[in-house]
Parts: C-alpha cells; structure tokens; sequence
C-alpha cells in the first residue's frame, strides 16, 4: 500500500464575490496546508485553484500518517514525591491519577529545575483519512469571510451556496459531508459549455478535465491568459492595453474561460476628461481601456467573455450599447459642470457637513486657503496661488461629475479651473492636493499643491484631534494615519523645511477659541511624529534611533529625518557602543543633581587629572568642529567628529572621580559632563541607542 497520495479538496459554489476571489483561493491553500502541518503530515507540492464557481487544492505526496512521536509530561519535583516515611504524596499521587496511572508508572528525569517526576508516552501519529473531513472544516472556517450567508432550509453558512464538494485521496472519495453536502468525486464545468456531472479518476487529472470542459481552474494561470489575450487584441489596433492589476484580478475572477474581444466608441467622447471616460469603462463595465504611443486615450475598449460565441459581433454590439449610455451621461455632465466656474460653487459647499462640531466644507475651504498661503510664504511660493487653490480645492464636490465618479475629485476641479482660466499652478494644486493617496503613491508637484495638501490634512487633523476624537486601534473614518504619513512624505521626500509644531499652531488659529481643546497642537505633533517609528521600521532602522532623536522633541519632519540617518549611521560606528554607554552613564550622574543646581563654564584651573585635562581640551577642540557642521544641518559629520571623543571620555571615567568631596571640583567636573552630553544631544540623545559592545 503506499505511504503517500495525492489530496484534492473542490468546494463548487454559486458565483464568488470577484475581487475577494483570489484572496480566498490562497486563504483556502493555507488552510488546507497548514492543517496538514499542524498533524505533522508531510506534502509534496501544492497547487491552488480559484474560478468563479469554485475554490480547490490540489497537494501531491500527502504522507498518510504521520510519524509517532514520544510525549513527556514533567510532574512535581522528586524531592516532594514521597514523604518522610517513604510514601507517595497527595502531589505525586494526584499527578499519577490525572495521566491515568498509578505512581509507580511514573519516570524520574533531570531538568533545568532539578529532578522531577515525569510520563513519557508514545503518541500515535495522526490518520490522513480520519483526519481529512477536520482539515476541510478548519480550513472553510479561517476563511477571510466577512459575511456568510444560508440557503435554502440548510443552517449550512458559507460566502456563497455550495453545490457540490470534491474530496479525494488517490482514487478514495467518501470522507463523510462537508457543508451539508457529501463529499465524492464529481466536479462540474463551465456553466453554459459543458452539462452534467464530471467524474474524476485521478485528482492529478483535475485542471485538465476541467480544461476539457472549459474551465481554467488555475486563477494565476487564467490571470495570464487574460493579460495575453488584451495585449494581442491592443497590438492587433497598434495601441497599448492599460492593465490596471487590481482590474485584472476581479476580471480573472469573473470569467471562468476568457475569451478578449474589441469594441470601440464614438470619437466624439474623446472632448471629456479621459478619466471619467476610464472610469465609466473600468468601475462599471471592467473594460480594459487602450492609448497610443504617447498615452492619449483611444476609442476602444476590451472586454472578457465567459463564452466562445458563435457570433461575436453580436456580443460585441451589445458591450458598446452599454457603454455609450455610460459615456453619454459623463459628456453630459462635464458640459453643464462647465456652465458655472468653480469660484461660484463656493456658496454651494456651505451646505456640505465637513463635521457636525467643525462646520461645512464652505468653512474649511476658508480655513485651507488661510493655511496654505502662511505656508506657501515659508516656502518662498506664490501666495496668492496657494490661497486662491485652497479656496478651490473642495470646489468640484458639489459638482455632478464627482456626484457620479467620486474618484473624480480633484481631476474634474482641475479641468474645470483650467477652463475657468485659473493660473496653471492653481489648476494643478486643485488636482494635486490630494496626492500622495495612498501609501506609494506620487507627491504633490509643485510648491502650491504642496501647500494645499499640507494645509487640508492639518486643518483636519486639528480639528478632529480637537474635539476629542482622535483614532483607536480599530476606527480612522478620517484617514488620519494616512494624512499624517501624506505630510511627512511631502516634508521630506520633497524637502520642505517647514516646522511641523509652528504650522500646527497656525492650523489652530482658523478655529474659533472654543473649538479645539487647548494643547491640541502637541497631541497631533507627537501623533505625527509617531507615525515615523513605522516608516523607519520599513527602512530597517532601529526604533531606539528614532527614540534617540526624538527626545529632543524636534518639530521639522526634514530635520528628523537627516537627524535619523545620521544616529543610524553613527550607531554603526566602533566607538558608538562605548560612547553610547558613557552618555547614558552621564545622564544617569546628571538626572540625579538635586532641582537648582546651576552649571557652569568649565574652569581650566580646576582640571587636576591628566584624563580631565585631556577630555576638556579635546572636547573643546571637537565640539567646535560638530558646531560648524552643525551650522551647515551636517549631522552625520558632526557626530562622526564627536566619535574621536571615545578615547578621552573612556579614560575620564576610568580614572577621575566625579562625586569628589571638595565641591568646587565636582561642580566642575559636573560641568564638564553637562558640556559633553549637550555637544551630543545638539543631534540626539545617543544614550537611548542599544549599541552592543562587540559591534
């Protein structure tokens, strides 16, 4: 008989919600996989299949049992386990008859602990086919399901209704019910190809018979077939398919056998805004849309069928009479948008809730457009751009082409203040403000949208940090993570040098007095600030590097990040573990100073020791040269200049006593720590860094 055989588990559904399909496809594989695992049951490889009526795993080599394996379960201490007179005690006893046993059964074996009373038991390893209907179970219950649904009479929950289960080991298929349903070896094919039920032999013959019956069960398999099939439709019209990913994978999961045919529309439609046209094509109808050489829009389309028809045409025709409706209405709105500037749409916003307690969009525009000039003023740009953009910026929300595509906003405003005839920089800001939108995504351009788009994510963050409703580990409905980090990206990746504590403060100023909570400024600086620990986790950068530039409550996200570049590379450095060290041994001297006591100028004439001597002169000669790389924002020049200090200041500890009884000369060398940890936390506080000895 042999030791190994080949798993197939098909669970054939109703048709899967498309854009969760390949998620549950992989879900359903590591279930599978991982309960195998969890009995010690070997495999060999293992292929997944997701297809819009059916999820699969396919596993080949499945050891049919696993090996046994010795158990040892550790008792009392020996010592206890009898008493005085040599009788077992209640302990002993007690833990005998919890196994099952009596004392005498019991092992006596040494651990970290000492000797102790001990079982040890050989443990069966785990039957794949008494064990097969479990792992199905458990696998269908991890499923990232949001909501399960019933039918029928049945009590049975699932994503979708269930038809029919395929389960087989080998040519062995009665593993009892699954869902309600028991399971066999009967697969189905494509819904309108094929008719009937299909046996399966073998389970190693099921992605071909289903390809015989015009299924690609495999998704990533189907997934390349689609992508195959635009390309040569696209370069059939010498024009380039756009392939939007996310696009492909709910296309892949509509389609069980694709079939890419070409349509096109009226040249006409090309005069509205080409990503209204692409959203009507790509969110309502999932076409793939085309462009030429340099990008521009094409009049075509490509759609995926789930049938060979016999007449194509005829599908074809029916994909553009859905589509021109589609078009019709975003040519209709962009023209009547048209008719009223987006100046005159202002009024319109009042009636917009921003937030119930911080007022209408109408009032964050006016305070948007306030901030965003005070900040364009800082970074040496227009003003009058960045207040008339702020002005703007929410303006399109009021207008049908953002009623009906919400993920036209900001591009709709932008194509209507060009044809407003509102300056480039401002147009571009109206679209721009908006980027980055998601993590990876671009940064505003220019210095206006820039401006805007810091000025709109810290006029919300005060707001809602200001009454009182910042975000838990489970709830952000305004994306405030996300607007922290979109600001920190554009200070940064663009190389803006704005303090982040003084545009908070003028970002409380457009409120009125009684709107936000006093010291809400600091709560969303040390709220932004924070979101920095994640990003350099990303980097592979210490979290104490970040704590060590960070205790000096810096408020220019810039300033930060040269700061923390510079920490890391210093932590790098030979001598940092020891002057890491030091430092922290300084803080720890001067943290224990009495309040009032008073530092002063490091005298000269009070230097006995050679050692003191030396660290006063060379960290007057060093601190000078970090001063003047300081001064030009140098921070890894000057803490690499500070490294040399490792030497004298190892020496001073080594050989000077700090808490001397004369207090003149402790005062002093007091003073000349005090000088030593201030030349350092200049950049950081280098005693926070965890900077082994040996590094």
């Amino acid at each position: 008989m042999s030791q190994t055989e080949t798993l197939l588990v098909e669970l054939g559904t109703e048709e899967l919600p498309p854009k969760a399909l390949k998620t549950l496809g992989t879900a359903f594989r590591d279930g599978i996989v991982g309960g195998l695992a969890q009995r010690g049951l070997t495999h060999g490889a293992v292929r997944w299949f997701a297809a819009p009526r059916r999820l699969a795993v396919l596993i080949q080599d499945v050891a049919l049992q696993a090996p046994d394996r010795e158990q040892e379960i550790q008792g009392p201490p020996a010592d206890r386990a009898r008493d005085d007179q040599g009788n077992w005690t209640p302990a002993a006893v007690g833990f005998a008859r919890k196994q099952g046993l009596e004392p005498e059964a019991l092992t006596v074996v040494d651990t970290p602990k000492g000797p102790r009373l001990c079982l040890r038991t050989t443990l069966a390893g785990a039957q794949l086919r008494s064990s097969f209907n479990d792992i199905i179970h458990e696998s269908i219950r991890e499923l990232p399901i949001p909501k399960r649904m019933r039918w029928g009479a049945s009590r049975v929950e699932f994503v979708r209704p269930v038809h029919w289960v395929v389960a087989m080991l080998g040519g062995e298929s009665d593993f009892g019910t699954v869902l309600g349903l028991p399971t066999g070896n009967t697969t189905r094919g494509h819904r309108f190809h094929s008719s009937g039920e299909i046996r399966l032999e073998r389970p190693e013959d099921y992605a071909e018979t289903l390809a015989g019956a015009k299924v690609i069960a495999d998704f990533e398999e189907r997934r390349a077939m689609i992508r195959e099939q635009v390309e040569v439709e696209a370069s059939a019209l010498k024009a380039q398919a756009v392939i939007d990913p996310d696009l492909l994978d709910e296309v892949t999961g509509l389609v069980e056998w694709p079939v890419a045919l070409t349509g096109n529309f009226e040249p006409r439609f090309l005069s509205v805004p080409a990503e209204a046209l692409v959203s009507s094509m790509k969110e309502h109808q999932k076409y793939f849309h085309l462009v030429d050489a340099d990008g521009a829009l094409l009049p075509h389309f490509i759609t995926l069928c789930n049938i060979e028809s016999k007449d194509p045409a005829q599908v074809i025709a029916g994909n553009e009479r859905v589509i021109r409706p589609r078009l019709s209405d975003a040519a209709f709105f962009f023209e009547t948008d048209k008719q009223h500037s987006l100046f005159s749409r202002l009024e319109g916003l009042r009636s917009i809730v921003f937030q119930q307690k911080l007022g209408s969009l109408y009032d964050k525009s006016q305070r948007v457009s306030r901030l965003a000039g005070e900040l364009a003023a800082q970074l040496g740009g227009s003003v009058a751009d960045a207040e008339r953009a702020g002005l703007l910026c929410k303006a399109d929300l009021g207008t049908q082409m953002v009623l009906e595509f919400a993920d036209m906003q900001g591009i709709a405003g932008a194509y209507y203040a060009r044809h407003d005839g509102e300056s480039p920089e401002v147009a571009a800001a109206v679209e721009e403000h908006y980027w980055p939108r998601y993590a990876g995504d671009r940064l505003p351009q220019g210095l206006t949208a820039a401006a805007v788009g810091v000025a709109d994510r810290l006029d919300t963050l005060v707001g809602i940090f200001g009454i009182g409703q910042p975000p838990t580990g489970s709830r952000d409905p305004f994306a405030l993570r996300r607007a922290s980090l979109a600001v920190l990206r554009i200070l940064v990746e663009k190389e803006l040098d704005l303090d982040l504590r003084e545009c908070l403060a003028l970002a409380v100023q457009g409120y009125s007095a009684d709107a936000v909570a006093e010291g809400t400024a600091e709560q969303v600086l040390d709220y932004m600030l924070e979101r920095f620990r994640a990003w350099y986790e990303e980097l592979d950068i210490p979290a104490e590097v970040f704590k060590a530039v960070s205790a000096n409550k810096p408020g220019k996200p810039l300033d930060v990040q040269r700061r923390v570049l510079a920490v890391h590379a210093f932590s790098q450095l030979p001598e940092a573990a020891a002057l890491a060290a030091a430092n922290k041994r300084v803080s720890n001297i001067l943290d224990k100073l009495e309040d009032g006591f008073r530092f002063g100028d490091v005298r000269s004439d009070l230097l006995q020791d050679p050692a003191e001597h030396t660290l006063a002169e060379r960290l007057a000669v060093l601190g000078g040269e970090s001063e003047g790389h300081l001064a030009d924002g140098a921070y890894s020049e000057a803490l690499s200049c500070l490294a040399a200090l490792q030497a004298p200041v190892d020496a001073f500890f080594d050989e000077v006593m700090v808490n001397t009884e004369d207090p003149v000369l402790r005062g002093n060398r007091l003073s000349l720590l005090h000088s030593l940890r201030e030349r350092f936390l200049r950049v950081a506080d280098i005693s926070q860094l965890a900077v082994p000895r040996n590094s």
